[in-house]
């Protein structure tokens, strides 16, 4: 395989467009380049959607390419509207500036910031300090409406009537992050999903404007589903980086349940394992397709959360389907011993647990026989169960379906 990280990202599945790609595999292959990625600070931890970046991110450092992670501290205060079909939820500064700290805690567990092998900056220290009339003669000159309107996170916005001048004002901001790098650290591309092309593109059009000099960008295919919807969903919301929002067991089941068409995908975009080995998992048929999905589950884990969580999550989940879901890291609610003695309704224990989105959906389940408890079919909507239906191990063990299990105990 080539050492050149566009054949690599490429030849992974990450590239979805690129300007003047011919220009930026020669840049690549000649020369080590500073590029930046952005992470608006939305919340207090990556997610599943985050990593296919940060794993990008990865592949580029270890072709020798220095990353600058750059922190929205500012943007965030905004709101990107791609991808969106409302406004986004206006943050505080404090919650902001907190949701950095984490983002930087949880980016220095995979990429290598010291000796100058990576930046981290944030634009809230350029972007908060600009005067409006200034950045609108500098910046906003350089910008058509009219093509503004054209790109597809506008446009989608401006069909439902919903796009307001504060969100429009996004663009500008990213175009000027990119012109900031590229004049303070000599950035010379800027990466992100494919939903930031537009953004990216107005940076590279900026610079081009205001110095003469040619910038890059390139964005990634996004993680979907066979019928197009963003990969990371759980039950519970975003699929977290952070273990005390989604435990490694849930993590690595998640990956080990994905649609048996997505596995090869994944394998290449989200493992380090050899495109020889990718193909050859990603050729498994029928029941040994299950070996590709625990590979990947594994390898992925194994990033994220390290060798020694991988593995427990790894015998979490064949103790699962082995013992009738017994295991020690499997996912539990702890109740005391005076509520479990008085008992507690089976929907309610559903909506606790999280395996049910509400009551009217924990009554579904049930009475479409979706649910056991202890490996015995429940299908009395107004079952209770209480410390008394303890088995010998002093627990309950809830399931929905073949694949989710919950563990109640009391303590």
């Amino acid at each position: 395989m080539s050492d050149n990280a566009f054949d690599i990202l490429k030849e992974r599945g990450f590239i979805a467009q690129c300007t003047n790609e011919e220009e930026v595999k020669r840049i690549m292959g000649e020369k080590k380049i500073t590029f930046y990625i952005g992470f608006d600070a939305t919340a207090d931890s990556l997610t599943a959607g985050h990593f296919l970046t940060v794993m990008a991110m990865m592949h580029m450092q270890k072709a020798g390419h220095r990353p600058i992670a750059m922190m929205g501290g500012g943007t965030t205060m905004i709101g990107d509207p791609s991808g969106r079909n409302d406004m986004r939820q206006m943050l505080t500064m404090e919650d902001i500036n907190h949701n950095v700290e984490c983002f930087k805690a949880q980016l220095s567990r995979f990429i290598d910031f010291d000796n100058d092998k990576a930046i981290i900056t944030n634009n809230a220290d350029w972007l908060l300090k600009l005067n409006y009339v200034d950045f609108m003669r500098e910046i906003g000159v350089h910008f058509n409406v009219n093509k503004m309107l054209a790109a597809e996170a506008y446009k989608k916005r401006m069909e439902r009537g919903g796009l307001t001048f504060f969100e429009f004002s996004y663009m500008l901001m990213q175009s000027y992050d990119f012109y900031k790098l590229f004049e303070d650290y000599g950035c010379l591309m800027e990466l992100g999903g494919d939903d930031q092309w537009s953004n990216i593109i107005g940076g590279v059009n900026l610079i081009r404007s205001k110095t003469g000099k040619e910038a890059f960008g390139l964005t990634f295919k996004l993680l979907t589903t066979s019928d197009g919807i963003k990969m990371g969903k759980t039950m519970k919301g975003a699929l977290w980086l952070d273990e005390k929002k989604t435990s490694p067991y849930e993590f690595f089941q998640y990956w080990r349940n994905i649609e048996d068409v997505k596995v090869e995908e994944c394998l290449g975009l989200l493992t380090f394992l050899p495109m020889d080995e990718v193909r050859r998992l990603g050729a498994l048929k029928d029941q040994e397709i299950n070996i590709a999905k625990e590979t990947l589950a594994y390898e992925i884990t194994k990033t994220v959360h390290g060798a020694e969580a991988a593995e427990k999550a790894r015998e979490a989940a064949r103790a699962v389907f082995a013992d009738g879901g017994k295991s020690e890291n499997m996912p539990t609610t702890s109740y005391s011993e005076a509520e479990m003695k008085e008992g507690r309704d089976l929907i309610s224990l559903l909506v606790d647990t999280k395996i049910a989105k509400n009551r009217s959906d924990g009554r579904r389940l049930i009475e479409q026989n979706g649910i056991s408890v202890n490996g015995v079919k429940v299908t009395d909507v107004k079952a209770v169960f209480s410390s008394d239906d303890f088995d010998t191990d002093g627990e309950l063990v809830i399931q929905k379906g073949k694949k989710v299990f919950h563990r109640i105990t009391t303590g």
